[in-house]
């Protein structure tokens, strides 16, 4: 793999948590948009995301944290619509593997954006004032 690239694959316990949302919506008839849907079907696939992708993740959880609050957040025999949507986002191992995905994502650009000392031959170069 090119250092450009990172593996944006979720994890299987990721993937475990959007197979569960999946069902317990088809089941219970609510819970998540047509974009959670999709999420989760990528999610539960283990497809690579894009760093867009894994950024709008990370936003989903911070905006839908107060669904945890829920009467029913977590109750497999009554879902609430949220906890459905949050399970179809990940679940809080989406929301942990989301966030650690976009450190990684933002310390790359960071590293793509210092100067490189080096050429293209890999030597260091140095100013025309150290070769006098």
């Amino acid at each position: 793999m090119a250092e450009k690239d990172l593996d944006n694959r979720p994890p299987a316990d990721v993937a475990a948590a959007a197979e569960k949302g999946l069902k317990l919506r088809a089941k219970f008839r609510r819970g998540g948009t047509t974009v959670g849907i999709a999420r989760a079907r990528d999610l539960h696939h283990r497809k690579s995301l894009s760093d867009l992708t894994v950024k709008r993740m990370v936003s989903y959880f911070a905006r839908h944290k107060v669904d945890k609050r829920a009467e029913n957040f977590g109750d497999d025999d009554e879902p609430s619509t949220g906890y459905i949507a949050w399970l179809l986002w990940g679940g809080d191992a989406g929301q942990k593997w989301a966030e650690e995905q976009a450190k990684s994502i933002e310390s790359r650009k960071q590293d793509k954006r210092q100067p490189n000392r080096h050429g293209r031959d890999g030597n260091v170069q140095r100013h025309a004032s150290h070769h006098q």
